[in-house]
C-alpha cells in the first residue's frame, strides 16, 4: 500500500489524458455535426442580386458562420453532458477531489473549444472549394488564396474564444441541475423572462447592450479579455456550485 499521496497536477493531468481518450464520441459528434452544417451553408450565409433585362447577377456570401453556429450548440450541449452523475463517477477511478475534477473537465472543454475553433473556421475553404468544383458558382474574391494568415488566425481565436464562452455558461447550467434538479425546469424559465424583458424594457435598450457588450466588439484584446472573464466566471460558479454536492461513497 503506497502513502505517497498524489499531487494536485499530477491528478488534474491524470484525468485529463483520460478524458481525451474516453470522451473520443465527442469529437466524432464534433465532424459529424459540422459536416451538417456545411450541407445547410450550401445555399450562402446570404444573398443579394440585381440585373436588368438581359442581365440577371446573383450574389452570395459564404462563410464560416454556420459552422460556428452549429458547433457552439455542440459545445454547449457537452458541457452539459460532462456534469451529469455518469461523467462525474468516471473521476473516482482516480484519487480525485472536486477541484481535480473540475480542473480536468475545463481542460477538456478548453481542448475542445480549439478544436472545434480551428476545423470550424478551415470549413469555410472546404465549403469554397467544394462550390467551386461542383456548381456553377464563380468566387469575386476565392478567400482560400488571399485572406492573410492574420485573419485567419484571428478567426480561429475568435470562434474558439465563443465556442469556450458557451462551454462556460453551459458547464454552469449542468452544475446548477445536478445540485437541484429542479433548476432544469427553473433556469429555462428564468432565461426566457430575462430575454423578454430586456427585449420589451426600453425599446430593447438592454437586450442590446448585452448583444453588443459581447458579440460587436471590434478590437481583439479587447473582445479577448471580455470572453476570458466571463468564461472564467463561469467556470468559478461551476466549482463553488460543484462542492457543494454530495460526496460519493
Amino acid at each position: 500500500m503506497s502513502f505517497v499521496k498524489p499531487s494536485l497536477l499530477t491528478n488534474v493531468r491524470k484525468q485529463y489524458l483520460f478524458k481525451l481518450k474516453a470522451y473520443y464520441s465527442v469529437f466524432t459528434t464534433l465532424i459529424v455535426v459540422q459536416l451538417l452544417a456545411i450541407l445547410f451553408s450550401f445555399g450562402g450565409v446570404s444573398m443579394t442580386g440585381g440585373g436588368s433585362n438581359s442581365i440577371q447577377v446573383y450574389i452570395s456570401y459564404y462563410s464560416a458562420d454556420i459552422v460556428v453556429i452549429f458547433t457552439i450548440l455542440w459545445a454547449f450541449i457537452t458541457s452539459i453532458l460532462i456534469t451529469t452523475k455518469a461523467y462525474r463517477n468516471d473521476d473516482f477511478m482516480f484519487v480525485a477531489n472536486r477541484v481535480s475534477s473540475n480542473l480536468s473537465n475545463i481542460l477538456f472543454l478548453l481542448t475542445a473549444s480549439l478544436v472545434g475553433g480551428i476545423t470550424a473556421m478551415l470549413s469555410r475553404y472546404v465549403l469554397q472549394v467544394i462550390m467551386y468544383y461542383a456548381s456553377d458558382v464563380r468566387f469575386v474574391k476565392p478567400s482560400f488564396f488571399f485572406e492573410a494568415p492574420t485573419e485567419l488566425l484571428i478567426g480561429i481565436g475568435a470562434a474558439s474564444l465563443y465556442i469556450l464562452f458557451f462551454s462556460g455558461i453551459g458547464y454552469a447550467i449542468g452544475s446548477v441541475v445536478q445540485l437541484n434538479r429542479a433548476f432544469a425546469f427553473i433556469l429555462p424559465t428564468v432565461f426566457i423572462g430575462f430575454y423578454i424583458l430586456g427585449m420589451n424594457s426600453a425599446n430593447g435598450k438592454y437586450g442590446r447592450a448585452v448583444y453588443h457588450f459581447i458579440f460587436t466588439e471590434t478590437s481583439f484584446l479587447i473582445f479577448f479579455i471580455k470572453m476570458l472573464l466571463l468564461t472564467l466566471l463561469c467556470f468559478a460558479f461551476s466549482i463553488v456550485v460543484s462542492n457543494r454536492l454530495e460526496v460519493r461513497k
